[in-house]
């Protein structure tokens, strides 16, 4: 009798384990994108986006705390919206951008601060230099993708940081040294 009891909470509890593990999911790349923003001598606003990254988020609906979040993007997938202005981000004055170079970010934790939101700490890989960060998330949806008719989830997140840390402060404070980032992506579950 007590093997059997014993049996039966075990196998409780590795069902109720497989349930709440963690699933992968892939983004979406032609619905993901990360778009910048910095004063630019205090006349304008600049924008600038990435878009076609990769990355995947392993996560865990019943315990949003449990999921993690990775993704990566080479430096020179930049979009700016002119020609000069990204050759100068790429020039020795910033990023000193090689073919191969990548800006990553991997979270560390996530915080669960309302019914659909969190703070995911992670590490930011910019120009060689890592340094944590906090994204304000927002969960959009998840659910069935009505074309796909598999998994889905949407998420938007945003965060600010100092150029400075990352050895890209030059011309701060006249070009503002805060970056204002916003994210929005969609991932599939993984197959």
């Amino acid at each position: 009798m007590k093997k059997t009891l014993l049996a039966a909470a075990l196998a409780t509890v590795a069902a109720t384990a497989a349930v709440a593990a963690p699933e992968k999911y892939v983004l979406d790349a032609s619905h993901s994108q990360i778009l910048f923003s910095y004063n630019h001598l205090g006349f304008s606003t600049t924008w600038g986006l990435f878009s076609g990254f990769e990355g995947d988020v392993m996560f865990d609906q019943e315990n949003p705390a449990g999921s993690s979040v990775t993704v990566s993007m080479p430096t020179k997938s930049m979009f700016t919206g002119w020609e000069e202005r990204f050759g100068h981000f790429m020039s020795q004055d910033f990023f000193g951008a090689k073919d191969g170079d990548l800006i990553s970010f991997s979270s560390t934790g996530i915080e669960v601060t309302g019914e659909a939101t969190a703070q995911i700490t992670g590490d930011l890989t910019i120009n060689g230099t890592t340094k944590p960060v906090v994204l304000d998330a927002i969960l959009n949806q998840s659910g069935d993708h009505p074309m796909a008719g598999k998994p889905w989830a949407g998420f938007d997140a945003s965060a600010t940081v100092l150029r400075s840390d990352f050895n890209l402060g030059k011309f701060a404070p006249f070009v503002s040294d805060e970056v204002q980032i916003k994210i929005s992506i969609e991932a599939m579950k993984a197959e």
